[in-house]
């Protein structure tokens, strides 16, 4: 009898691709500054639930996707994306022992590196924005994080996808 593999990937792809599509969706203008970063905690969520098939080069290519989408410098947003995933890579096994509170801290202070970057980034291009409110994402996607996992974790174990 041969073993079964996990099944219905395509959760996974759609679950990214409606993550890139928050990721611009219109927002009240004073909720703007705090836009969570949807696709981070999405793929965060897919590597730490399935890394044999989401990874960096997954990163990548949904982060050249948000480029292309917020006409942003082609790349800036893949390397951000691709160093939160290769720190939740690093910390995969401790990660997925911790309680969900934890991961919230953790990732909390994974985003905010990544908005650091990102800011670093801006910075070189000119369009540094002037106070510390782009950490603002960081927090708020840190605090979303419970109801991501709760909700992308049922899909995938009512679909049996990991």
């Amino acid at each position: 009898m041969a073993a079964q593999g996990p099944r219905n990937s395509w959760l996974i792809w759609l679950s990214l691709l409606l993550a890139l599509l928050l990721s611009v969706a219109p927002m009240p203008g004073f909720t703007e500054i705090g836009r969570p970063l949807w696709l981070a905690m999405f793929l965060t969520f897919w590597v730490l639930m399935a890394p044999q098939r989401v990874g960096l080069l997954s990163a990548w290519v949904f982060g050249l996707a948000e480029d292309v989408l917020y006409g942003s410098l082609l790349g800036q947003n893949a390397l951000v994306l691709s160093l939160i995933i290769f720190l939740v890579l690093s910390l995969h096994q401790r990660l997925r022992l911790f309680p969900v509170w934890q991961q919230c801290l953790v990732l909390m202070v994974i985003f905010g590196l990544a908005q650091l970057v990102q800011l670093w980034l801006n910075a070189l291009t000119g369009n540094r924005p002037p106070t510390l409110a782009f950490l603002l994402p960081a927090l708020v996607s840190g605090l979303l994080w419970p109801w991501v996992h709760g909700l992308l974790r049922s899909l995938g174990r009512r679909l049996k996808v990991y």
